[in-house]
């Protein structure tokens, strides 16, 4: 079923009757009215709203680890105005906080092994230092839907791996696993926004200002939220999927 997250009806349409929804939506580059803030605030609270007013059970909101309505990223911020919209309109939502995450087909690990096979020189972000902790996808749904499925709602759950890497030692650890050395060239902050400005007007834009300015922060859990373990998942290794696809 087709559903329009900006459209009432739509959304109304497709929880007729739903005992629990969850909200995936997100936005990582914004093209004419289609905003961060339109999609990760103003969507989140009308599909928390007519989730409340049909008298859905449960409702899980998909947000991300690092969210923060007083942070100076639009995106970020925008994260977290979200989760501050859907609770003012379903108080008893949960929240998911999955970390960057990696799958088939994806946007973050498939792009970078790509590259590294075919580079002799990789450039990266800063200086490599910047922290990351990456969440299988399929770990991730299902620990939406566990979420789901538990007697008890936590509020709030940040889903990330099992392990933190900076992203120096992501990159040698992927090159380890494809059998070949790279020379890392550290490259500035700056001139990655200078590179994401004219990519992001591409239709597929390789790069974007919002995935720099992610790469500029840590990307990990925070101690003590709930996380898999809570949920009974033991989340597999970044090292167990590229061994599998080798």
């Amino acid at each position: 079923m087709r559903a329009d997250v900006d459209d009432d009806g739509s959304i109304k349409t497709a929880i007729a009757g739903a005992v629990a929804v969850v909200n995936a939506v997100s936005l990582y580059v914004e093209r004419g009215g289609r905003t961060f803030h339109s999609v990760h605030v103003e969507a989140a609270a009308r599909v928390a709203r007519h989730a409340r007013e049909h008298g859905v059970e449960r409702l899980v909101h998909v947000s991300g680890i690092g969210a923060d309505a007083g942070s100076s990223s639009r995106y970020i911020h925008s994260r977290g105005q979200g989760e501050d919209a859907v609770r003012a309109a379903f108080p008893t939502a949960t929240i998911v906080r999955p970390a960057v995450m990696f799958g088939p087909d994806d946007a973050f690990l498939t792009p970078i092994v790509n590259l590294l096979q075919r580079l002799p020189v990789f450039p990266m972000f800063g200086r490599g230092r910047t922290r990351l902790q990456p969440a299988h996808v399929e770990d991730v749904a299902q620990g939406i839907a566990h979420a789901v499925a538990a007697p008890e709602r936590e509020q709030i759950y940040e889903l990330a791996g099992p392990r933190v890497y900076t992203f120096e030692n992501l990159l040698r650890t992927i090159c380890a696993h494809l059998g070949v050395e790279r020379m890392l060239v550290p490259l500035p902050f700056g001139l990655w926004r200078t590179l994401a400005l004219p990519a992001e007007m591409l239709p597929s834009p390789p790069l974007t200002l919002n995935q720099v300015r992610l790469m500029e922060i840590d990307n990990v859990a925070s101690p003590g939220r709930p996380d898999f373990t809570a949920l009974g998942i033991e989340p597999r290794t970044l090292e167990t999927a590229l061994a599998q696809n080798k």
